[in-house]
């Protein structure tokens, strides 16, 4: 949907906010982000006032009180396995960027990679 890479001095709340940003009116059926505890605080708020028609829900997903050890959460592991694949790309694997519109852009094509790999297995020849 889209990308945003933002230097490591930008607190993942603050980069939240670079990327719902660039999809503000560009999907205007997105009704509902999760997002971990790292999220909570005033940028539901913020997400709540991002478009005043059709609101976006920020949901946080937290960790059970009582669990032990790991514990699956619902939604997360969508995210987790997604970086998985990206880390799977040699030129992702390491941060080898000097721009963050590269990074990015390498970002986009292993995901055009991923998809289209996909589709070619799904098609019947």
């Amino acid at each position: 949907m889209a990308v945003v890479v933002h230097p490591a001095d930008i607190q993942d709340r603050d980069g939240a906010k670079l990327v719902l940003e660039t999809i503000r009116h560009r999907y205007s059926r997105l009704r509902k982000i999760w997002a971990d505890g790292g999220y909570a605080g005033q940028l539901i708020e913020w997400v709540r006032r991002l478009r005043p028609r059709r609101r976006i829900e920020l949901e946080i997903v937290n960790r059970s009180p009582v669990a032990r050890g790991f514990e699956v959460l619902p939604h997360r592991w969508k995210v987790e396995r997604t970086f998985g694949w990206l880390g799977r790309c040699r030129r992702l694997s390491k941060d080898y960027e000097e721009t963050t519109t590269s990074g990015e852009a390498h970002i986009k094509w292993a995901m055009v990679h991923l998809m289209t790999r996909r589709l070619v297995k799904k098609t019947p020849f």
